[in-house]
């Protein structure tokens, strides 16, 4: 053994980081959470838009939950990549990724908004039923999740 290596750095090599394996597994939870109930509320929107303005309120509601639906996955995938880097970049990651959907999804209504084969206001409904509903589910498997919690010492 080199003098600058230390059994308890070589351990810690090996034991995966328990911050990490928390925030994958919330993520998880994330996900299973928020998968159904987006894919309803897109299916929901897709049939009410379609019944009350036929084949362009179909699609519009069909393109605003697919975007809101993806966006949020992106999220929850950003979510575990950044998990390894640290309880700060995760959640600044995390906080990053939501902001910055939601800017796109409003650069996404905006550039959407004069095309005629979509009514607008049936894309916007639906994307943010989606959004909204996504992030319930999401808040609901992070209180569900059963996680270790850290309490310092000297905060007892």
């Amino acid at each position: 053994m080199n003098e600058n290596e230390s059994p308890v750095n070589n351990t810690e090599e090996t034991q995966p980081d328990p911050h990490a394996r928390a925030l994958r597994t919330l993520a998880s939870a994330m996900f299973r959470y928020a998968l159904w109930p987006s894919l309803a509320a897109v299916v929901l929107g897709v049939v009410i838009f379609g019944i009350l303005h036929g084949t362009k309120g179909a699609l519009g509601a069909l393109v605003g939950g697919s975007i809101a639906c993806a966006s949020s996955l992106l999220t929850l995938w950003l979510m575990r990549k950044t998990a390894g880097a640290g309880a700060h970049i995760a959640m600044a990651a995390s906080l990053g990724g939501f902001v910055g959907k939601m800017l796109v999804l409003l650069l996404v209504m905006t550039a959407l908004r004069d095309v005629e084969a979509l009514h607008r206001l049936s894309l916007a409904i639906t994307m943010i039923v989606v959004v909204v509903v996504a992030a319930g589910a999401e808040a609901l498997a992070f209180r569900r999740t059963k996680l270790p919690t850290i309490i310092p010492a000297g905060e007892r």
